[in-house]
C-alpha cells in the first residue's frame, strides 16, 4: 500500500492503560516519533516542586512558566523535554511526583503554556525525517490533535492498572487520579467523538498494538 505522506496518530488513556507501550511499538513500526506528553507535564511538576511552588500558587506558577525555555531533543525516536537546556531526571518518577502532577496538570495556564509547545513536535518530527508523529497523553485527541489521522483511546479496570503499576515496583494511585484528569475543568481526560475505544484489560500489549496497527496500515505501511 503506498504512503500518503506524514500522520499524526493520538492515543490517549488514564495511568497504566498501555499508552506508552503501545505508543513505542507503533513508533517502531511505522517510523513515527514518539511523544511521551505525561512526562512533560511530569517535568515541570518536578521544575515547580524544586522551586517550592506549590500546585495552589497560581500567581507564583504562572511567573515561573514565563521564565522557562522549552526545547526537544531526541532520545531515539522519543521526543524529550529540555527546561532551561535540562532533560527530565529519574525525579519524575518518584513518589513526591506522582502524587502532585494531576495537581498541576489542572492548571489552566501550565496546560496552555504546553499546548503550542505539544504541537510543535510536528515540526520535529517532520525536521528529522520521521514519517508521522504518535503522541500520547490526556487530551491528545480531544484538545491537541482533535483531527489527527487516527484517534484512540484505551482504557481499563483500575485493579489490572494498580496490577500493571505495582508489577514495575512503582505505587500510583489510579482512581485518584483517574478522579483528577476527568474532573478537571480545562482539557479532562475524555474519549472524544470519533476515536475508537480499546479496552486491554484482557488483552495482551501485542493484541493491543495489533488491534491499532491494523487500522494504521489504510494509511500508512509499516516499515
Amino acid at each position: 500500500m503506498p504512503d500518503t505522506g506524514f500522520i499524526i496518530i493520538a492515543i490517549d488513556g488514564g495511568a497504566a492503560s498501555g499508552k506508552s507501550s503501545s505508543s513505542k511499538i507503533l513508533a517502531e513500526q511505522f517510523n513515527l516519533l514518539h511523544v511521551d506528553t505525561g512526562s512533560f507535564y511530569r517535568h515541570i511538576t518536578a521544575e515547580l516542586l524544586r522551586r517550592d511552588i506549590p500546585d495552589h500558587d497560581l500567581y507564583g506558577i504562572k511567573m515561573a512558566l514565563s521564565t522557562l525555555n522549552f526545547t526537544t531533543q531526541l532520545a531515539g525516536r522519543s521526543a524529550q523535554m529540555l527546561i532551561d537546556g535540562q532533560s527530565a531526571g529519574d525525579e519524575i518518577r518518584d513518589q513526591r511526583v506522582n502524587d502532585r502532577v494531576s495537581h498541576y496538570a489542572a492548571i489552566p495556564a501550565l496546560r496552555q503554556t504546553l499546548l503550542t509547545y505539544q504541537r510543535g513536535q510536528v515540526d520535529v518530527a517532520k525536521a528529522h525525517h520521521f514519517r508521522g508523529l504518535v503522541m500520547e497523553g490526556r487530551d491528545i485527541g480531544s484538545v491537541i490533535f482533535p483531527d489527527a489521522d487516527f484517534r484512540f483511546f484505551l482504557h481499563a479496570d483500575p485493579l489490572e492498572r494498580a496490577k500493571r503499576r505495582a508489577a514495575e515496583g512503582r505505587q500510583d494511585s489510579i482512581a485518584e487520579r483517574d478522579r483528577l484528569d476527568s474532573s478537571r475543568k480545562t482539557s479532562p481526560l475524555i474519549s472524544s467523538d470519533g476515536a475508537i475505544d480499546i479496552d486491554s484489560t484482557h488483552q495482551t500489549l501485542d493484541q493491543v498494538v495489533a488491534t491499532m496497527a491494523a487500522t494504521i496500515t489504510k494509511k500508512l505501511a509499516p516499515l
